[in-house]
Order: C-alpha cells, then structure tokens, then sequence
C-alpha cells in the first residue's frame, strides 16, 4: 500500500517566513512550486528557513525582472512594492502549464468563494492579494478549502492557518493584520474534478 501525499501544512512547516518585507509574492510562488513538485520540497530539508529564502530572494528578482522563468520578455516591476498579481499568474501559468488569471474580486458572492474551493480541489492553489480598504498589501496563498473553511500558507508568519469561508465573506480575514481580499490568481477555467470511479 502506498503512502498518503503529504498535506500542504506538512510540506510548509518550519516557519517558511518571507525574508523581507516585500517578498510575499515571492514566498508563495515557491511555496506553490513545493506543494507541486516533491522532490524540490525535499531539496529543503537540510535547512528549511535558510534554503526557502534564499529561493524566494533569487525569485523576487527573476518575477519581477526583464525575462519570466521561461525566458520570455516582461515588464519589469521595482522589487521595493512588492510582487504584482499579473507576475504571479504568469508565473503559476508557466509552472503548472494551466493558463491562470488575476481577478479583481471581494470574495463576497457564494460562487466566487466555491470558484476557489474548486480550483484547490483540483490541485490548483490560488494566490489571494489581501489588504485594507485603499490597497492591496499582503499575498498569502490559499492551500486547502472546504465548504466552511480555507487553509492559507501566510508568509509573514509561515504558518498555514484555517480560515473560516464566514470570515472571508465578511472580510475578516485577519492575515498578517489585513481583511480585505482584492484579487485572486487562480486557473482561468476552473472545473469541479470529476467524479471517482467506483472500485
């Protein structure tokens, strides 16, 4: 009998915290890439904190730089604001090679809420741009979801914590001090996974 997968707060554990106060972005993309790839997850193991900053730290300036990670031309983004959504959903786009999109949303509505839950469910993390009412401040990146609540990877702690779906529909959010969701980066389509067969 094979062995389960590991969930992701068990692949993000040992306080995987941005190194800086704009790397956000960056944080979650490589927090993305080890929930998808094993094997670079693994490559952690020997110094987790030391080894995660330093590949979101070499991210950082490869997203928001001249050339994405395929090499293709983009316009480059001063590091010092942090990590703009549309880096990130070319980034998720190249690393999945599932076409993603960035959208404006306030994850009121039932169905922009089980959009997210369906995309995760699918293996797709989503992105979420959080903040304060004038702004977008903070990424955090949504790892698990159920009908009655989320899993977030939360960079500036490095904890995956549960969010309760009430809390995200009142905009309460609460990570790292911000409540207001402002875009999600999640696959363009998103499709319920089909049913299993029956064994």
């Amino acid at each position: 009998m094979s062995e389960a997968s590991p969930g992701p707060a068990e692949v993000l554990r040992g306080g995987l915290r941005q190194p800086d106060r704009r790397s956000c972005g960056a944080s979650v993309l490589v927090a993305a890439r080890m929930l998808a790839e094993p094997a670079y997850a693994v490559s952690f193991a020997a110094a987790p904190s030391a080894t995660f900053a330093r590949e979101v730290l070499v991210l950082h300036r490869r997203v928001t730089g001249t050339h994405d990670v395929a090499g293709r031309l983009q316009l480059p983004w001063p590091r010092t604001i942090g990590t703009p959504p549309w880096a990130v959903s070319r980034h998720l786009t190249t690393m999945s090679g599932v076409p993603h999109a960035t959208r404006p949303t306030r994850l009121g509505p039932r169905d922009e809420v089980e959009q997210v839950r369906v995309a995760v469910g699918g293996g797709h993390p989503v992105a979420l741009y959080v903040g304060d009412r004038w702004l977008p401040r903070h990424v955090v990146l949504v790892v698990g979801a159920s009908a009655t609540a989320w899993q977030v990877y939360e960079p500036a702690s490095g904890r995956v914590l549960d969010v309760a779906t009430d809390a995200v529909r009142t905009h309460d959010l609460a990570l790292a001090g911000w409540d207001v969701p402002w875009f999600v980066v999640r696959p363009r389509v998103v499709r319920p996974p089909a049913p299993r067969s029956p064994a």
